[in-house]
Order: C-alpha cells, then sequence, then structure tokens
C-alpha cells in the first residue's frame, strides 16, 4: 500500500513538472538565450517540421505581435491547413549603372511573419519578443527564394537580417536583400520607353497546399523608406500581385510578384541629344541666306555641322544599348544627317549652276556671221539701246550687215501680227509691210534666264522646303515615338 502511495505521489510530481514544462512560463530574468534554449531543445521542437496551423484567419488579418490573444485559442486547431506567411517589402534603394541600361539594382526589405505554436511562451519580463538571431539554424523557415529577377549582389558580410519570436508564437524573419534586375523594355522606342522589372517569391520545396504567401494587409504597393535614395533609376509605379498562373511553369507554388516601372530621363536625352541635334541641323540652312558665290563661308557652315554631328553623335552612340532592330536614336541620326548633307549638296548645286556660261537662243540664216548676230544682245546688256527701224537684207555672197534693233526689248523677243520684221524677200529698200503679209519671218526665240538667277532661285526656293520638311519630320517623330511610351 506504502509503495503505491509513493508511485501516485512520485506521478503527481512528474505531471506538475511536465505541466510547468508545457507551459512555457519563464520567471523574470530569464534572458532570450535561456528561454530559447528551453523552447529549442530537440525533444520537444524539431526544425524540420513546418509549423502546424491553429488559425484559419491568420492570412490577411496579420495582428500585431503584442496582441495578447493568440492566434489559436478560439480557433479549431486545423493541422492539415496550409501555412501563411505574411509578406511585406520596404524599398531602401534603387539604381542603374547608365542611363541607356536595362539592368537596376534594388535594395530592399523583405520582412516575413508566420505563426508556431510551438515557440509560445510567458514570463514576467517586459520585453515583447525574444532576439533569436544566434538561433538562426535552429529555427524552421520558410525557404524563400527569388525568381525572374537577374543576380545577387555580392554576398552582404555580415548577413543583415533580423530574427524576432512574440510571446503568442508569432515569427518575424527580416532580413536585407540586394538583387540586380534584369528588365524588360522596347528599345525600339529608345529613350521614350518604361523599362518593366520584376522578381517574384515563392518557396522552392513547399507547395501551395503547405504554405501560402500572402501580402500583408493586402497592400498593393511596396512601402518605401523615408530615406529612399536614387541614381540613375526613375521610379514612376509599382505594385505587388500574385504571379499570375498562365505564366508560371510551378503553378501549384504560392508565389508573390512585385512589379517596379522605370522611365527614362528625358531632360538628359532632350539636352544632350536632340536640342543639340535641332541646333546643328537648323546651322547648316544659314547658308541659304547667303550669296550663292560666298563658298568660303557656306563651305565651312556645311562641312563644320557635319563634322560637329558625328562627333556628338558617335560619342553618344557609344553608351546606347545593342539591339538588332531600328531605334529612334538610329532614326534621329540618320535624319538629321541626311538634312546637313542635303543643304551641302544644295551648295554644290547652286555654285555650279551660277557659273555656268550664259546660253542665248539666237537664229542665225546660212552665211550670216555669229559674231554680228550676237553683237545687239551683247550692247543691250551693257546698256546700249539702238532704236532705229528694221532693214531688210539679201544675202549676196559677202559679210551680212548689222541688223538694226529695235527700240524695246520686248519687241525684239515676241513679234506681234502688226509689228516690223526682217524680211529676206524685199529688195534693197527697207521693208513696209507687216509681219505675215506674204514675207517669210524670221522670230527670234525667247532668252533663257540667266543661271545667277537660277542659283539664286534655287536658294529662295531652298529657305521655305527645308525648314518647313525638317520641322515636320520633328513633330512626326515626338509624337509617333511618344505616343509608344
Amino acid at each position: 500500500m506504502g509503495l503505491f502511495v509513493e508511485l501516485l505521489r512520485a506521478a503527481a510530481i512528474l505531471l506538475i513538472l511536465w505541466h510547468v514544462r508545457g507551459s512555457d512560463f519563464f520567471e523574470e530574468g530569464k534572458s532570450d538565450k535561456e528561454i530559447l534554449d528551453n523552447l529549442l531543445v530537440t525533444t520537444r521542437y524539431d526544425k524540420r517540421l513546418r509549423p502546424t496551423v491553429q488559425d484559419a484567419d491568420f492570412c490577411c488579418g496579420m495582428r500585431s505581435p503584442s496582441d495578447p490573444r493568440t492566434p489559436g485559442s478560439s480557433r479549431q486547431h486545423l493541422p492539415g491547413g496550409p501555412l501563411t506567411v505574411n509578406v511585406s517589402v520596404l524599398l531602401l534603394s534603387l539604381a542603374s549603372p547608365d542611363e541607356s541600361s536595362l539592368k537596376y539594382e534594388v535594395e530592399f526589405l523583405l520582412q516575413q511573419q508566420w505563426f508556431d505554436p510551438r515557440l509560445k511562451y510567458s514570463n514576467k519580463s517586459e520585453y515583447e519578443f525574444l532576439n533569436a538571431i544566434h538561433h538562426h539554424n535552429d529555427i524552421w523557415l520558410p525557404d524563400t527564394y527569388f525568381i525572374m529577377h537577374g543576380d545577387f549582389k555580392d554576398p552582404l558580410i555580415p548577413v543583415h537580417f533580423a530574427l524576432r519570436i512574440y510571446r503568442n508564437g508569432t515569427v518575424s524573419y527580416l532580413m536585407r536583400r540586394h538583387l540586380i534586375l534584369s528588365c524588360q523594355g522596347h528599345l525600339h522606342i529608345f529613350p521614350f520607353d518604361d523599362p518593366q522589372c520584376s522578381f517574384a517569391m515563392e518557396s522552392i520545396s513547399y507547395e501551395q497546399t503547405a504554405i501560402t504567401y500572402v501580402w500583408k494587409n493586402d497592400e498593393d504597393t511596396l512601402r518605401k523608406s523615408p530615406s529612399l535614395t536614387t541614381l540613375n533609376a526613375y521610379l514612376i509605379s509599382n505594385r505587388t500581385v500574385t504571379c499570375p498562373t498562365k505564366s508560371s511553369w510551378r503553378g501549384n507554388y504560392s508565389c508573390l510578384k512585385v512589379d517596379l516601372i522605370f522611365t527614362r530621363d528625358r531632360a538628359f536625352y532632350f539636352t544632350t541629344v536632340f536640342i543639340p541635334g535641332i541646333i546643328l541641323v537648323t546651322s547648316s540652312f544659314i547658308t541659304f541666306w547667303l550669296e550663292w558665290n560666298a563658298v568660303p563661308a557656306r563651305v565651312m557652315i556645311g562641312v563644320t555641322t557635319m563634322l560637329n554631328f558625328f562627333t556628338t553623335s558617335n560619342s553618344f552612340r557609344g553608351t546606347l544599348p545593342v539591339v538588332s532592330n531600328l531605334t529612334a536614336m538610329n532614326v534621329w541620326d540618320g535624319v538629321c544627317m541626311c538634312f546637313i548633307y542635303a543643304s551641302l549638296l544644295e551648295f554644290v548645286c547652286v555654285n555650279y549652276v551660277g557659273r555656268k556660261r550664259p546660253l542665248h537662243n539666237v537664229v542665225y540664216r546660212p552665211g550670216e556671221n555669229p559674231v554680228t548676230q550676237r553683237l545687239p544682245a551683247v550692247l543691250s546688256r551693257i546698256g546700249i539701246i539702238m532704236a532705229s527701224p528694221l532693214v531688210c537684207q539679201r544675202n549676196m555672197g559677202s559679210h551680212s550687215e548689222l541688223l538694226t534693233l529695235l527700240g524695246d526689248k520686248n519687241k525684239r523677243e515676241t513679234s506681234g501680227p502688226n509689228e516690223i520684221v526682217s524680211c529676206t524677200n524685199c529688195g534693197p529698200n527697207p521693208c513696209t509691210h507687216a509681219a505675215n503679209n506674204g514675207c517669210a519671218t524670221e522670230v527670234r526665240k525667247k532668252e533663257p534666264p540667266h543661271p545667277i538667277r537660277v542659283a539664286k532661285t534655287i536658294d529662295v526656293i531652298a529657305r521655305i522646303t527645308f525648314p518647313t520638311a525638317y520641322a515636320v519630320f520633328l513633330i512626326f517623330f515626338f509624337i509617333h515615338y511618344k505616343g509608344f511610351s
């Protein structure tokens, strides 16, 4: 009988000790290490096992870890349900190696929170959580990895992370990550494109039936640090979504996606490429307002603008992304160069036409001396007007005498029905009959415009057509490519 009583007493003591240990109640003064050493003892905690689920609504309505209500006090035990991991991202810095690159560096803090009932504890300490950074390798953690990003930055030494365990069993895992994102952009409209950078997070081994990732508090945009720094990275918008199942080859895994939409610095390209190009092209149009024979000035302007444009475009073209298709920058360089070269060709054409020998459409009769025939035209050009009646001349086998000029220049070029003309059928006396009065008449053709006048006309036409055509190109260029962005 006494032995039985002793066994009962020993069993009661064991039950009391087990109850005290199971409740994980720690006296005041216990350190984080002492509490965690007791919580993580291998006989009661196995980091290889996923935490059981005790709160079906833990996903989106994440309560504060300091909430005294434990996430399983009023919930039915659901050991077979998926573990919900709440995720949030805090942007710290954004950077891009250069303006024309599709590589962007993103630095952020990734916070993950979940509930592990095995880590609940109670004590009289004033601290609300335990710092478990030194027990990182002894606690179960989600095997979260990044997909669709590009590459990691150099390893962070020391590793930047924080691991906290709250009294109600909530675990908060915060880590700093630095990714180099490979972005997608429409380089055929560069620099009017808006690159989109994306990275996603999912579990590498647990399917969606075991672990579900959700955005904390259903946030649809990323949180930004008050001290967010950027370098050549102009973020215009961001969004947090669930990875679309159709575009994921691992559709049975829970996945969260972050989209970052950047833009180019338009002011940089306008001040570096477009405005200098417009100045050089319009400078080449100045030659149209110079004299046609101002060879040194027009040659210097044409050649200088062409060389300057080559130098400017070549220095900038080395930083552009290499693509196999036609880009907006190629169109810009090609058209501007064509305008500069066309203005130089226009000067060559004007100079060639202006220096041509004047031609006069004079009709000669057989046996007449061309020198004497051209003499009236030469005299009229130097301002000598010879007014006398037209005389008839018969070809007697000797040199023709000088024909008398009409007083009016217009009367020499065209003959009306009542004009007195030179006739070959009349005798030695002057003719007194009118034209077309049974007499074979000689009508002089109208002289072509002087080459200098033609050269100046070409310049006048170029003053209007070249600037107008270039203005039309500028309007079409910026409206067309800006519409794609």
